[in-house]
């Protein structure tokens, strides 16, 4: 470059789209799992993603998404397309939105006949496609496989990055060629986040619960997210002039809290095991199971803990599940007190501090489930219905016998602890 030639501006990378190219994912025959893993990266890193779009293998489509989408954002993303064939054309639409064209980069072209050449295979011609570059664009190495990426840089300092498809190129060209290029640009702003896990309310509860003022918010941003194992409320902030991303999410946050308190049992990525692990440990105390038509939907959700000593799943229908005689239409009559007998019997057999027993059953399109918790301090007995019956009714009861398992373990506290 010479001395007067125009420096690209040193644009902070702020905001960013991910553009999954390939009509195996248009039509549904594979599943994109580069972009939400790019996302999550990005976001972590403080720049917003404002689109993910997958495309087919069209020119013009591809085109104008690279088009619009460096109208639009700071970075454009793009995994696929990078092939040696035909309908691979991301190359070619990145040149068309760029306005400029393809050449043949000698030093591509010399690594990839060498890769042949190693191989004592003779070299396609169509494999030539890959060692194409545009003159604002730095070709990022690929050890895994035959399509070097793009690094583009944009006259008003906007980039484009294309990536290889394949997560096994995708990743390590991603961590050791593209981020340490965007962090040299200064990548993202300060950023905070903080996940509330809650349990016994439904998603459509806790949005009516929080109001819109905070969940319309553009920062901090609260959103709620309807989980297998639970509902999260996310706090997220970007710093501003005057306040750190830090400070915005605890203000938030203090806000969720006052509305949702009393249904938060974990704070981030915390599973049920996890939780219930380390109230077991703080405690010293071991767990025994007994689940009655669940489908062993506990034993699944705790694994093989350590602390787990012993977990027995019993049919709905089996003879240990009636022998102490079968509740009335109420659901009420005899079973808490089958239900103490089995969370005793689960201490015993295996020698458990605590013992939950559980017994799930359909009741009109949803499922009934009853509780037993016995512990050193005493025994607890619940009463729950839980929606939907079936796989997804069983699920939910394992997930509410393990909140009211949580729950009581917290509220027990030896005299010594």
């Amino acid at each position: 470059m010479s001395d007067t030639a125009p420096l690209t501006p040193r644009r902070r990378i702020l905001t960013a789209e991910l553009l999954s190219i390939g009509t195996e994912l248009t039509v549904g025959e594979m599943r994109d799992t580069n972009a939400g893993e790019l996302a999550g990266r990005l976001t972590a890193a403080g720049v917003r993603v404002g689109r993910i779009t997958a495309l087919p293998d069209d020119l013009v489509a591809v085109t104008e998404a690279f088009a619009t989408g460096l109208g639009r954002a700071d970075l454009v993303v793009s995994t696929g397309g990078l092939g040696p064939t035909p309908d691979d054309l991301t190359r070619e639409a990145i040149a068309a939105a760029c306005g400029e064209t393809v050449v043949v980069d000698p030093d591509l072209e010399a690594w990839l006949r060498d890769l042949w050449r190693r191989r004592e295979m003779p070299f396609p011609e169509t494999n030539l496609k890959q060692a194409w570059r545009i003159p604002s664009s730095e070709p990022l190495p690929n050890p895994n496989g035959t399509a070097p990426g793009w690094f583009v840089d944009r006259p008003d300092g906007r980039l484009i990055v294309a990536l290889p498809g394949p997560p096994r190129e995708m990743r390590p060209m991603w961590a050791d060629e593209v981020m340490p290029r965007l962090r040299d640009r200064g990548l993202g702003s300060e950023v905070a986040s903080r996940t509330y896990r809650l349990a016994g309310i439904g998603e459509s509860q806790v949005a009516e619960m929080l109001g819109e003022r905070l969940l319309r918010a553009t920062n901090p941003i609260v959103a709620t997210y309807a989980r297998v194992e639970a509902v999260d409320v996310r706090v997220s902030a970007v710093a501003e002039a005057e306040r750190s991303a830090d400070d915005l999410v605890e203000s938030a946050s203090a806000e969720v809290l006052a509305h949702l308190g009393a249904h938060v049992w974990a704070v981030g990525d915390t599973t049920w095991g996890e939780a219930i692990g380390a109230r077991l440990t703080e405690l010293g105390w071991t767990l025994g199971v007994v689940e009655i038509g669940t489908g062993g939907s506990l034993g699944a959700l705790f694994g093989d803990a350590a602390w787990l000593r012993f977990d027995e799943s019993i049919g709905p229908e089996a003879p240990a599940a009636t022998a102490h005689g079968d509740p009335g239409d109420d659901g009420e009559t005899g079973e808490p007190a089958d239900l103490v007998r089995y969370a005793t019997r689960a201490r015993e057999l295996g020698g458990a501090d605590v013992g939950l027993a559980v017994r799930a059953r359909p009741r009109t399109g949803d499922t009934a489930l009853s509780i037993a918790i016995s512990t050193p301090l005493g025994t607890r007995e619940v009463t729950k219905l839980v929606f939907l019956t079936g796989p997804m009714g069983r699920s939910r009861a394992a997930l509410t016998a393990a909140a009211s398992l949580l729950e009581t373990l917290r509220e027990d506290a030896p005299a010594d602890t």
